[in-house]
């Protein structure tokens, strides 16, 4: 990544502390984000993710490869995030391409995931059908005595995204819905900014 496509030093700082006045605020996830894919057959899907880092490269979010948002993301790298604070009065939009993270920066973050997050990933075949919770719990008891006084290693078919935005827009809520609004779009290799009507 050049240093003309990394995110701008403005957008970074504004969602460092939009991020940072969420937290102070309560709420609740602060780093929950929308992303939306494109179905591999079509059409459009949406579901709640968090957030576990940022940085002039992008956002950062980890999966289920295998999962229903996996094979979207390896059919189409198109993604779009939105942070809401409703705390605030919040938003941000992001849309960019998606790609996988190194298998380094997976590892390092799957071994500082809680053990039982751990175990869930390898007995979860996320987004498949289940024919009861007990299938489940069953799985991670057995998962469990697998990996029994060690480590538990990262599953092959986890890991993580990086999307990296072409486009981040900050929303500012205001009294008469008289709102802020920024948008910086990258094109031919560098960030424009602009204030839109709310």
């Amino acid at each position: 990544m050049t240093a003309m496509t990394a995110l701008p030093d403005e957008v970074l700082e504004r969602f460092r502390e939009g991020l940072a006045e969420a937290q102070a605020a309560g709420e609740i996830e602060p780093t929950a984000m929308c992303l939306s894919t494109l179905g591999v057959e079509g059409g459009l899907s949406s579901r709640m993710v968090l957030m576990k880092e940022f940085s002039a490269a992008g956002f950062v979010f980890y999966t289920n490869l295998e999962s229903r948002k996996g094979q979207q993301l390896s059919a189409h790298t198109e993604a779009a995030l939105v942070f809401h604070w409703k705390a605030t009065e919040r938003q941000v939009r992001v849309e960019g391409v998606a790609e996988p993270v190194s298998d380094e920066d997976a590892d390092a973050y799957f071994a500082s995931r809680p053990r039982g997050s751990q175990l869930g990933a390898w007995a979860s075949d996320q987004s498949r059908p289940m024919p009861g919770r007990a299938t489940l719990v069953k799985r991670v008891a057995a998962t469990e005595a697998r990996y029994l006084g060690r480590a538990v290693p990262r599953p092959p078919h986890w890991s993580g995204y990086l999307v990296r935005p072409r486009m981040v827009e900050f929303w500012y809520g205001r009294p008469s819905r008289l709102h802020d609004r920024y948008v910086f779009t990258l094109e031919d290799g560098e960030w424009t900014r602009e204030r839109l009507f709310p």
